[in-house]
């Protein structure tokens, strides 16, 4: 501050002046701390305030879309803030609690934790199916109409232990995750996405996953990145468990499916 506070001897400690007169204003600044402790100490445990997060467009829509009714009833103080795009977005800069995301997290500082498996799958509509017959080997996938999404122009399989990647080609391309899952399901062709992108119409039909035989899917996950891994608010934590919960029940219940016993 520029100024002396404080006489200090080896025996006594005492005010001068301008300590004296900076003393009521040190009172009112303790005083205000403790209230602030006081307010926030519950608010470590409370579910309030704005959960800011991004997740992937059709993951953000058909999976986070559907938990905010349960999530929201429960907190009645809590209120969402959600960008639902396929870009990454720097959850730091934009101030944000939360980021869905299914590629694994590059050389950073935040913290990443993993909540559910999501391979990659290829899959199409019955209708396709039934028109053009069902690829059993990657080099079939020539022979076929294969609706390509811009960020993966060849696809990778896991061959023999090794990720490789195959060119595809068909009359469909769209920078679109969720235009590729639309022009599966309308019959355009073979779709490569992943595990929670057609979950709901792998379960009803609408899609069908497909196996091929020389060739396993790559494995990714998704991922929810925090800025740090300390003091996370309490919204962050209970919209994680609830998405970590369902996740888990919705895999169970569709291990009926033939299709999905491997996951």
């Amino acid at each position: 501050m520029g100024v002396r506070l404080f006489h200090r001897t080896t025996r006594s400690v005492s005010l001068t002046a301008e300590g004296e007169a900076f003393l009521p204003y040190a009172q009112a600044m303790s005083e205000a701390e403790e209230s602030a402790r006081g307010e926030l100490s519950p608010a470590a445990s409370k579910v309030f305030g704005v959960l800011r997060m991004t997740a992937p467009s059709v993951f953000g829509q058909s999976i986070v879309l559907s938990l905010l009714p349960a999530l929201l009833e429960r907190h009645p103080d809590l209120r969402i803030d959600l960008d639902v795009s396929d870009r990454v977005v720097d959850i730091v800069s934009k101030g944000m609690d939360l980021a869905l995301r299914v590629a694994p997290l590059a050389n950073s500082e935040l913290v990443a934790r993993r909540i559910a498996p999501n391979p990659r799958v290829v899959c199409a509509s019955p209708k396709y199916l039934e028109k053009h017959g069902r690829p059993l080997k990657v080099a079939d996938l020539d022979k076929h109409q294969c609706i390509l999404l811009q960020a993966v122009p060849r696809w990778p399989f896991r061959i023999k232990g090794e990720l490789q990647h195959k060119t595809v080609s068909g009359l469909v391309n769209t920078s679109s995750v969720d235009a590729v899952r639309t022009a599966a399901i309308q019959g355009l062709g073979l779709a490569m996405l992943t595990y929670w992108d057609v979950f709901r119409q792998l379960c009803d039909g609408t899609l069908v996953e497909i196996e091929l035989e020389d060739a396993d899917m790559e494995e990714l996950s998704i991922w929810a990145v925090t800025p740090t891994r300390r003091l996370v608010p309490a919204r962050v934590k209970v919209f994680l468990d609830m998405l970590e919960e369902n996740l888990m029940k919705m895999q169970a219940e569709a291990s009926a499916v033939p299709s999905f016993a491997a996951y």
